[in-house]
C-alpha cells in the first residue's frame, strides 16, 4: 500500500513533535490499511470494481488536496516529471487498486490481504535484476524461498489448489507485484526530485484519478442507485485508506525512519484476516494463517541488509 514518494523518503527529523506518539500512529496506520481489504469487499457489493477504485482515488486525492492547501504547497512542475508521475500513478495506484477490487469479487478479503504481504518478496526478486546496487545475501535469498513457500501454503498447493479461484487470486498477486515494479521505476526516475513528498503524491493521486475517470465509463455503466453502506465503505477507503494513511506514513518515516515505518506491512494481513473473519464471516482454513506467518517471516528476512 506504500506510495511512490515513501519509497524514496530520506530520514529527516520532524519540524515539531507530533501530538500523538509514533506508536499510536503506527497502530492507526496498521488498522487503516488492514481494514482496507474489508472496505473493498463491501464497496464491490454496491459498485463495479472500477467505480470502487475511482471513488477511492477521488476521496483520497481530496484529502491530499486539503493538506496541500493547509500547508500552502503547490503541485510540482515540469512535463517530464509529470510523465514519470503518470507511470507511477498507474503502477502504484490505478492498476493495483483496480486489481484488488476485481479480485475480491471472487476471493475473500482475507486472501487479498495476505496476497498483499507478498510485495516485499516480489520487490527483493525484482531488485536483484533492476537495481545493480541491491545485491542479494544468503539470508535474503533464503527469505525469498521461505516466503514463496508460505504463499503455496496459503493457496493449498498440496491439495491441487482446490476450491481456489485462480483468476481472483492471480489478480491479487499481480496487484502485489505492481507495487515493487512501481517503486523501482520511481527510484530510477524520480529519486532526485526536490519537490516535497506531499506535493509529489498529491500529483500522483490526481493523475491516477484522471486515469480511472477515463477508463471507468468505458467498462461500466453509471450506478442506478447508491447503497449507503457500500458508498460509506468507498468513502472510508479513499479518505482514510488512501489520503489519511499517506499522511500518517510520511510522518512516521520522517520521525522513526523508513525501516521501522515499513514494518506496518507485516501487520496488514493479520488485521485483514481478523476483520474478514470477524466482520464479514469469511471462512478460514488452518493453512491460511499458517501460510501467512511463513510469508511474513520470509518477507522480513528479505529486508535484512548486509552490515558495513
Amino acid at each position: 500500500m506504500t506510495t511512490a514518494a515513501a519509497s524514496r523518503t530520506p530520514v529527516r527529523a520532524p519540524a515539531h513533535r507530533p501530538a500523538l506518539d509514533w506508536r499510536l500512529r503506527f497502530g492507526a496506520l496498521s488498522l487503516i490499511w488492514g481494514f482496507s481489504f474489508l472496505l473493498i469487499k463491501v464497496g464491490t457489493e454496491g459498485f463495479a470494481p472500477f467505480q470502487v477504485t475511482l471513488g477511492r482515488l477521488v476521496f483520497g486525492t481530496s484529502v491530499l488536496a486539503g493538506a496541500l492547501a493547509v500547508k500552502r504547497e503547490r503541485l510540482p512542475r515540469g512535463v517530464r516529471l509529470w510523465g514519470h508521475l503518470a507511470v507511477a500513478a498507474f503502477l502504484l495506484n490505478a492498476l493495483p487498486f483496480s486489481l484488488f477490487a476485481y479480485s475480491e469479487l471472487t476471493i475473500p478479503s482475507t486472501l487479498a490481504g495476505i496476497c498483499n504481504a507478498t510485495s516485499p518478496l516480489w520487490g527483493m526478486a525484482l531488485s536483484v535484476v533492476a537495481l545493480s546496487e541491491d545485491r542479494p545475501t544468503r539470508v535474503r535469498v533464503a527469505g525469498l524461498g521461505i516466503g514463496f513457500l508460505g504463499v503455496l501454503t496459503v493457496l493449498g498447493a498440496w491439495e491441487g489448489f482446490s476450491g481456489l479461484d485462480a483468476k481472483g487470486t492471480t489478480m491479487a498477486l499481480l496487484a502485489s507485484l505492481s507495487y515493487p515494479v512501481g517503486w523501482i521505476y520511481v527510484r530510477r526516475t524520480l529519486g532526485g526530485s526536490r519537490n516535497s513528498h506531499l506535493s509529489m503524491t498529491g500529483a500522483q493521486l490526481l493523475l491516477a484519478t484522471v486515469q480511472l475517470a477515463f477508463v471507468t465509463p468505458l467498462f461500466t455503466s453509471a450506478p442506478t442507485r447508491f447503497s449507503l453502506v457500500p458508498l460509506l465503505a468507498v468513502a472510508a477507503l479513499g479518505a482514510l485508506g488512501t489520503g489519511v494513511a499517506v499522511l500518517l506514513q510520511y510522518g512516521l518515516v520522517a520521525e522513526v525512519g523508513p525501516t521501522t515505518a515499513q514494518m506496518v506491512t507485516y501487520f496488514i494481513p493479520v488485521i485483514a484476516t481478523a476483520a474478514g473473519v470477524a466482520v464479514l464471516g469469511e471462512s478460514l482454513r488452518w493453512s491460511t494463517p499458517v501460510g501467512a506467518v511463513v510469508v511474513l517471516a520470509g518477507a522480513a528476512l528479505t529486508q535484512v541488509r548486509r552490515r558495513g
